[in-house]
């Protein structure tokens, strides 16, 4: 049944909604072996782990969900933003310039490659 497959990552999507950072990481953690390959579960405990301000943490889960939908300019952006936390500006810079290819508009990523430009 698709819906008892789908119903964990409802389950941690919700908690995130809800606020329930710490609860969600640990339901996360106990059901990750099964979405391994998932790149919304992945983006999700990135998230989770990146709200947290755990950006060492986040970094891989980020990549992982990249692998999986390269074009993700949300993933990407967070990507970067970890980068900057983990003071990693040749890495963000990286990020940006593969946000722009994938969108040549899009503001922040240009905003941030020129700031870390100058």
């Amino acid at each position: 049944m698709p819906f008892s497959l789908t119903y964990p990552k409802r389950k941690l999507r919700k908690m995130v909604q809800r606020g329930e950072y710490t609860e969600a990481l640990e339901f996360g953690k106990s059901i990750e072996e099964r979405y391994t390959e998932d790149h919304d579960f992945l983006f999700i405990m990135g998230s989770i782990y990146y709200i947290l301000e755990e950006p060492a943490r986040a970094l891989p889960y980020f990549e992982s969900a990249i692998t999986f939908q390269h074009d993700d300019i949300e993933a990407l952006m967070l990507k970067t933003n970890v980068h900057l936390a983990l003071k990693q500006p040749q890495e963000a810079v990286l990020c940006c310039m593969q946000i722009l290819k994938i969108d040549a508009e899009h503001e922040e990523a240009k905003s941030l490659l020129s700031q870390l430009s100058d």
